[in-house]
């Protein structure tokens, strides 16, 4: 999906949030990431295979 140089993780990589936006809907509290990954404000995830990912804020020291 990635046509970046260097490429962007995939979204199977731990670091898959450091893709780039290609679409961004603040007022909807979401962006889309170059590698299908679905990215809400909340710091939930969306999957291109429709594995979601919990929000796992930093917890404060």
């Amino acid at each position: 999906m990635c046509g970046h140089i260097p490429l962007c993780p995939t979204a199977q990589d731990p670091d898959r949030e450091a893709a780039r936006v290609i679409a961004e809907h603040p007022e909807q509290g979401w962006s889309l990431l170059c590698n299908g990954v679905l990215l809400f404000d909340d710091t939930g995830e969306l999957l291109p295979d429709g594995e979601i990912i919990a929000p796992h804020r930093p917890v404060p020291v």
